[in-house]
C-alpha cells in the first residue's frame, strides 16, 4: 500500500489529491489500479508496463450513492473497498442521457494484520461518502440526516401501473438503498385508502422518510391521511419520496425534470428518482386544499380537473394493462367523440391576492410562513407568532386559532354557496372542452404540461380550452404539449394563467372531476395552494 498523500511526481494522481492508494482488482488480483480521491472525483487508473488506451475513469462524486468496506473469507486477509456511482451517459447517439450503475471494488491486502486492511478499506469508503454528501448542499436549508441515520418506510401498491411495481422495487430499489446504507421496511399495500389509514395511525418517531412506490394515487392517499392526523402539523413535514410504479408517474416525471436531466421514461425514470432518494436532497412542495360540494375538503400535490382531461384519465383505466400508453389510446378514443361542457370558472391573481378572513374582510397578505411553516422546529404555532410577529398578533391569533386537526386554513376561500368576492376573475365563456389547473410540470411520464412550474412557487397553474376547437386542433394541444411546446402554439382557444385560487361551477348535469387522477364528487369546487406546506425529497 502506498502513502495516504501521492508524492508530488507521481503521475496517476490529479491535482489536489487528498488520498492516494494502489490496489488490485477484486475479480483479478494480477491487474493493479492506482486510485486517487479528490474534492470532485474518484480517479482510477489502471497501472500497466506498456500503454493500454482508456486506463483513466473519472468518477464524480456527485454522481456517487455510497461505498463500503468489508471483509474477504476466512482463508483471506484482505478487505475490500466498494463505492457505487449512476452517473449520466449517453443512451445512443443523438438522444439524452440516462443513469446508469457503475460499481468501483478494490482489493487491499498490503498488511498481514486483516484488521488493518478492513481499517484502511473503511478509511476510503468514509472518505468517499464524506466528500460526496458534501456536493449536494441543502435547498433551503433542508438536508436529510446522515444515512446511518435514517429509517426509511418504502410502501409499495402491486396492483399500480401494469402490477410490476414489486418486481421493480425487488431488481432496482432494494439494491440501491442497500448501496446507500439506508435501512428500509417495506409495507406492500393490499386495499384502497390502505396507506391512507396506514399513515393516519402510524408512530411516525419510527420513520425519517416515507416512500411511495406506485402511481400518484397512492401518494394522494399518504398526504391526506398525513393531514387528517391530529399531529398533521408535524406529520406533513415527514420527508416524502416519489418512486415511479404505476402508468401516470406525472410527479416522479415531474422531480426528475426539477433535477435538470432530460426526459427518460419506464426504468430509466424509475433509477432517477431511485438515485435522488438515495442523495437525500429535501424541498418544499406546495399543496393544494380542495372543498368539494359536500363539504368535504380533500389535499392534492398534482392536479385538479374536469372535462376532456378528466373523461381521458378515468375512460382509460380499462386500457391499464398497456402502461403509459393507456393515455394515447383514451385520448384518441374521447377525440372521436368529442364533448363541451358548461359551466362557471372564476380565480384569483396573485396580484389581487388579499386575503379574506372568516367574516369575509379583506386583510393585508401575509407570507406563505405566517400560516402553516415557522423557523423554528420546536415552536407552537401561537406563540411564535406572537414572539415573531408582534405586530399582527390578534389577526394572527384569530387565524391559527381557526387551525383544525384536518389541515391549515383556508383565508382566500369563501363559502363554497356564497359568491367569488370582487377582486376575483370571471371567466366570461361558460362552455368549455376542458379546465385543468396544474401545481407539477408534469402530467404524465411523456406530458410536459406546466414548463414553467415548480415543486413550491405558490401557484396554481390553470388551462382552460373553450368550445369550437377542432378534433385536429385539440390533438395537436396534446402532441404539442409531450415536449411543453403547446403554450407557444398559439392555438386561440387554449388559455393559461397563473392564479392563487379557483373555483369552478359545472352546470352540465354529467361530467367527471378529478384530483390528482382520482374521482371525486360531481359539483361545484374550489381550490386554494398553501405554499410549501409539504416536504419532498428531489435533486
Amino acid at each position: 500500500m502506498e502513502p495516504d498523500t501521492a508524492p508530488p511526481d507521481c503521475s496517476p494522481v490529479t491535482p489536489h489529491v487528498t488520498l492516494y492508494g494502489e490496489f488490485t482488482a477484486a475479480g483479478n488480483r494480477r491487474v493493479r489500479y492506482a486510485v486517487s480521491l479528490t474534492e470532485q472525483e474518484l480517479v482510477v487508473q489502471r497501472l500497466s508496463s506498456a500503454p493500454v488506451p482508456w486506463n483513466k475513469v473519472l468518477l464524480r462524486l456527485e454522481d456517487c450513492v455510497g461505498s463500503r468496506a468489508h471483509c474477504g473469507d476466512d482463508s483471506d486477509p484482505a478487505a475490500y473497498f466498494t463505492a457505487y456511482f449512476y452517473p449520466l451517459k449517453k443512451r445512443w447517439v443523438g438522444s439524452g442521457s440516462s443513469r446508469q450503475r457503475v460499481e468501483q471494488c478494490f482489493r487491499l491486502a498490503a498488511l498481514q494484520d486483516p484488521r488493518c486492511n478492513l481499517e484502511e478499506a473503511d478509511k476510503w469508503a468514509r472518505a468517499v461518502r464524506e466528500r460526496s454528501a458534501r456536493k449536494h448542499g441543502p435547498r433551503d436549508g433542508l438536508l436529510m440526516s446522515e444515512p446511518l441515520h435514517r429509517h426509511t418506510l418504502v410502501l409499495v401498491n402491486p396492483q399500480s401501473g401494469r402490477g410490476q411495481a414489486l418486481s421493480l422495487y425487488n431488481s432496482h430499489i432494494q439494491r440501491m438503498l442497500q448501496e446507500a446504507g439506508l435501512p428500509h421496511s417495506l409495507l406492500i399495500t393490499e386495499r384502497q385508502n390502505h396507506a391512507r389509514e396506514l399513515v393516519r395511525d402510524l408512530n411516525l418517531a419510527q420513520w425519517d422518510t416515507l416512500v411511495i412506490m406506485s402511481g400518484d394515487g397512492l401518494l394522494f392517499e399518504v398526504i391526506n391521511g398525513l393531514l387528517e392526523r391530529p399531529d398533521w402539523w408535524e406529520a406533513i413535514r415527514m420527508p416524502l419520496a416519489i418512486l415511479p410504479g404505476g402508468s401516470g408517474n406525472a410527479l416522479a416525471a415531474s422531480v426528475h425534470h426539477y433535477s435538470g436531466s432530460s426526459p427518460v421514461s419506464s426504468e430509466e425514470l424509475l433509477v432517477s428518482c431511485g438515485f435522488l432518494l438515495c442523495k437525500g436532497l429535501v424541498s418544499r412542495m406546495d399543496l393544494v386544499s380542495i372543498h368539494l360540494s359536500s363539504g368535504a375538503r380533500v389535499f392534492s400535490f398534482l392536479s385538479l380537473a374536469w372535462g376532456f382531461v378528466a373523461d381521458v384519465d378515468i375512460e382509460s383505466e380499462k386500457y391499464r394493462h398497456v402502461g403509459a400508453a393507456r393515455f394515447t389510446v383514451g385520448t384518441l378514443v374521447r377525440l372521436a367523440c368529442l364533448r363541451v361542457y358548461r359551466g362557471r370558472l372564476s380565480y384569483l391573481l396573485p396580484s389581487l391576492d388579499n386575503r379574506i378572513d372568516q367574516n369575509g374582510v379583506q386583510n393585508t397578505p401575509l407570507p406563505a410562513s405566517s400560516l402553516y411553516s415557522f423557523p423554528h422546529e420546536n415552536c407552537s404555532p401561537i406563540s411564535e407568532h406572537n414572539s415573531c410577529h408582534s405586530n399582527n398578533s390578534v389577526k394572527v391569533t384569530r387565524r391559527l386559532a381557526n387551525l383544525s386537526p384536518s389541515g391549515p386554513v383556508d383565508s382566500l376561500l369563501p363559502p363554497l354557496d356564497h359568491p367569488v368576492p370582487n377582486n376575483w376573475v370571471v371567466v366570461p365563456q361558460e362552455e368549455f372542452v376542458l379546465m385543468l389547473a396544474m401545481y407539477q410540470s408534469h402530467l404524465a411520464e411523456d406530458l410536459f404540461a406546466a414548463p414553467d412550474s415548480t415543486l413550491d412557487d405558490g401557484l396554481i397553474h390553470l388551462f382552460y380550452v373553450k368550445a369550437g376547437i377542432s378534433r385536429a386542433a385539440l390533438l395537436r394541444l396534446f402532441l404539442a404539449m409531450e415536449k411543453g411546446a403547446h403554450l407557444t402554439s398559439n392555438c386561440p382557444h387554449l388559455v393559461h394563467v397563473k392564479v392563487r385560487a379557483l373555483r369552478l361551477e359545472p352546470q352540465s348535469p354529467k361530467g367527471i372531476i378529478t384530483v390528482d387522477g382520482e374521482v371525486v364528487e360531481y359539483g361545484p369546487v374550489q381550490a386554494e395552494v398553501h405554499r410549501g406546506l409539504a416536504r419532498l425529497i428531489t435533486g
